[in-house]
């Protein structure tokens, strides 16, 4: 009986060991750094530098905003690029200014941009009219099936926000409706969108969604339901499809438990 109960409590104590160490990397924060030339497109003579956040989900994460400004200040930002999922209850919606404020403080010379992801969804009629109306009112174009199109120095800049793929929001050609000749950068939340767009013209991607597997061990099995993408080993960082690049964030908060194995929050700075 002893031996019993002793041998609960050390697996108990393992446990909770597990716990700690995993809901401590939450507030390790990877901050990366991505180029990727595009040789036969010149938007300027230099490179332009996008800061891109994915998934805050603000009921689960462990940056505060003082530390969010700390550690994307130290550079400057031409643009900033949101790619959905901020939260999924309406209590959350006024936690998300302090970090919208934060983002606008950095005063990127080209603007914030916004697309919506899976969980923003969960929010109907006018909670989810609240948050898109808290990105609009902090300083964010929120982009739903639309773009906006940039003239910078004699050239354009495309900035493409296709609506969420998972939850059936996205429609790839009205999005690209009378986009002129230029760079095209697309904003989007579940990269399983671009195995559709073999076709269509694109630059560069920015998404998050997978969250690195947030709990990424020994494989993030329970991915696989989240699309082709994932079983195509696609879950995080630079890949290739067609010829063209695309990102997958890891995000900067979780879901479910505040907690990581295998995976780290990420802030990412693009130069392009």
């Amino acid at each position: 009986m002893k031996v019993g109960f002793y041998l609960i409590l050390i697996v108990l104590a393992f446990l909770a060991f597990i716990f700690i160490k995993a809901n401590k990397n939450t507030r390790n924060v990877n901050v990366n750094t991505i180029f990727v030339p595009r040789p036969n497109v010149t938007v300027s003579e230099r490179n332009r530098k996008i800061l891109h956040l994915s998934d805050m989900h603000l009921e689960n994460i462990s940056i505060t905003p003082p530390e969010l400004y700390t550690m994307v200040s130290k550079q400057p930002i031409d643009l900033i690029a949101l790619t959905g999922d901020y939260l999924d209850r309406k209590r959350s919606i006024p936690k998300l200014t302090g970090y919208l404020q934060v983002l606008e403080k950095l005063n990127p010379q080209y603007g914030i941009y916004a697309v919506f992801g899976n969980h923003d969804y969960v929010l109907k009629g006018k909670n989810f009219e609240t948050l898109k109306r808290t990105l609009e009112n902090n300083g964010c174009k929120t982009l739903q099936n639309e773009h906006v199109s940039l003239h910078v120095r004699g050239e354009h800049l495309n900035i493409i926000g296709i609506d969420n793929y998972s939850t059936n929001h996205s429609d790839v050609k009205k999005a690209y409706s009378g986009v002129p000749e230029g760079y095209n950068l697309v904003l989007t939340h579940d990269p399983n969108v671009v195995l559709e767009m073999e076709d269509i013209p694109f630059d560069y991607l920015l998404s998050g969604h997978f969250h690195g597997g947030q709990i990424h061990w020994p494989k993030p099995y329970h991915l696989m339901k989240m699309g082709k993408l994932v079983r195509m080993n696609m879950i995080k960082g630079l890949h290739y499809h067609g010829g063209k690049p695309f990102y997958i964030s890891e995000g900067l908060g979780q879901t479910g438990v505040n907690i990581r194995i295998g995976s780290r929050p990420e802030i990412t700075f693009h130069e392009i």
